[in-house]
């Protein structure tokens, strides 16, 4: 899934690999614990709160600075990527790789509420001072 954002590339990042600064743009995640500070961090591992529920664990696995960071949470490995468009703005993407019935369930259920978080997440870096 992917959108694009008129913010540059570093205020997205900012908002995207910040997990103090997620529920600036997805008010669902709440409390993220153990995932670095200020960015993600690889090998880091902690949780999120979804919608106030229960804790997520959840472990970083991969990050490419200010360019990509992907984590696990349960039995789905989610990719975040930001990449300088043609225009000048950002490419914000998100990918999942899950077992067939897991990614089945969530390309219908996650899928919709996902780009309306990255249509969030580049209205929000956009209203960020440069």
């Amino acid at each position: 899934m992917r959108t694009r954002s008129s913010a540059s590339p570093e205020r997205v990042w900012a908002l995207y690999a910040q997990p103090g600064r997620w529920s600036e743009w997805a008010p669902h995640v709440r409390s993220p614990q153990g995932l670095g500070n200020p960015e993600v961090r690889v090998g880091a591992s902690g949780s999120v709160r979804l919608a106030g529920a229960v804790p997520v664990p959840a472990t970083i696995t991969s990050v490419d600075p200010g360019r990509a960071w992907s984590w696990r949470v349960g039995p789905a490995q989610l990719r975040h990527s930001v990449g300088l468009a043609s225009d000048g703005g950002t490419e914000i993407g998100l990918a999942i790789d899950a077992p067939r019935a897991v990614e089945l369930a969530l390309r219908v259920g996650y899928a919709p509420i996902t780009k309306l978080l990255l249509g969030n997440l580049a209205r929000v870096a956009e209203r960020q001072p440069a």
